[in-house]
């Protein structure tokens, strides 16, 4: 009878002791995805058709995820893999853009398509 009741005492142990532990795991904060998390700037320049030359953007990267991080009537939308590479589309209405490139640590580049126009951007980290 004592082994019995042992057992059930060391069970109940173990048991609370892993809940707890996977209570504490669960509140922990989370770690970012990828080494890109942060702000950026990004600049995108016009290199063929009939858009404007440039603009300057402020973009945030979270978990991986690309998203605008100013006031505007536009989406930003996209993915950064852990190597780096991004794919972005930027719209409004009907309009739509894609954009395609490489990250490092600190700044990336690559080219974009929307409609009749093209180019390239530049992208650096801001924090």
């Amino acid at each position: 009878m004592i082994d019995f009741i042992q057992t059930r005492t060391v069970i109940r142990a173990l048991t609370l002791s892993s809940l707890l532990l996977g209570t504490a795991y669960l509140a922990a904060p989370a770690q970012a995805k990828t080494n890109f998390d942060g702000n950026w700037s990004v600049v995108i320049v016009t290199e063929r058709g009939t858009c404007d030359r440039s603009y300057r953007y402020p973009v945030r990267i979270t978990d991986g995820a690309v998203g605008y991080a100013g006031q505007a009537s536009f989406n930003v939308s996209g993915k950064v893999a852990p190597n780096g590479k991004v794919n972005v589309t930027v719209s409004r209405g009907e309009q739509r853009a894609n954009g395609s490139g490489q990250l490092t640590a600190n700044g990336g580049g690559g080219s974009w398509t929307g409609g009749d126009c093209s180019g390239t951007w530049q992208a650096e980290r801001r924090s």
